[in-house]
């Protein structure tokens, strides 16, 4: 089945599976083409619709029960994993929430218990995750985790305390990636453009913020499309990275290297009009006096 060597022979767990929209859902797609065998994980009422796109993928993948804020339920995954495979190579953390009150533009009314919740299931999972798979991820000399990330290097309208979370998260990451790196697992962050996903129906604003991706992107951006993000996630998990950790990495159309949205669409614009026909300068003789 593999039409790539990349993740030849690797055993990876994939949070964040829903749909077969989700960004999760075209990284195990991908993985599995690369030659990757994958478990998924599934949460409450959810876990029918990750079962239901499990049966999707090109071979479908068993799904584990894990509310990542639950020790019970990521020592339960550990096990699994552990008389299943004996070993790990990588983990896709692809977990965000934020109550309502946490989002929409409401950053100033927010109380402490929905930051607290968003902080927790967004961020500290990182490193539950982590903690509790590192032991699977060392026993074959190492492997990765890779987590999906929105740019927080600056506020978004609508994303508020979302965006703080996933501050959090890269420092996590970084933090991660300097105590588990000794142990040779590598720790990086995926950061993406506007996907279209069951996560995103519920992000206030939305459409503004990626219909800004479209005009800006430098590459252009195709919020339909997960799958430039999720090859890029496989590169990550793969032993091409082997060297890289505690990094994050853009996969945006290049929407984040600007300084203004819409100057990257502004410039490409620029480009791709014809030069302006100008009437011919008269010839100019030089003569020897």
């Amino acid at each position: 089945m593999a039409t790539s060597p990349l993740l030849e022979g690797k055993r990876l767990l994939l949070t964040g599976v829903i749909t077969r929209k989700s960004i999760a859902f075209a990284v195990a797609e991908e993985a599995q083409r690369a030659g990757a065998e994958v478990v998924l994980t599934g949460f409450g009422r959810t876990r029918r619709m990750t079962e239901r796109a499990a049966a999707r993928l090109p071979e479908t993948a068993d799904v584990l029960e894990l509310d990542v804020n639950d020790e019970s339920d990521l020592a339960a995954v550990a096990a699994d994993l552990d008389s299943r495979w004996g070993s790990l190579d990588g983990v896709l953390h692809a977990i965000a929430y934020a109550p309502a009150d946490a989002l929409g533009g409401q950053f100033l009314h927010t109380p402490a218990e929905s930051a607290i919740e968003a902080f927790r299931t967004s961020a500290y999972s990182l490193q539950a995750l982590g903690r509790h798979l590192a032991p699977l991820l060392e026993r074959d000399g190492g492997g990765g985790i890779v987590g999906l990330d929105f740019d927080a290097s600056v506020a978004w309208p609508v994303y508020d305390w979302m965006g703080v979370a996933k501050a959090a998260l890269e420092s996590t990451a970084r933090y991660l990636a300097r105590d588990l790196g000794p142990r040779g697992i590598r720790v990086n962050l995926l950061s993406a453009g506007p996907i279209e996903t069951a996560a995103a129906g519920g992000i206030p604003g939305f459409d503004e913020l990626a219909g800004a991706w479209q005009r800006g992107a430098p590459l252009g951006w195709d919020q339909s499309d997960p799958t430039p993000v999720a090859r890029a996630v496989c590169f990550l998990l793969s032993d091409w990275a082997a060297a890289i950790s505690g990094e994050v990495l853009h996969a945006d159309g290049g929407f984040h290297a600007l300084g203004a949205a819409g100057l990257g669409a502004a410039a490409k614009d620029r480009a791709e009009e014809p030069e302006p026909e100008s009437e011919p300068e008269p010839a100019i003789s030089a003569s020897t006096n």
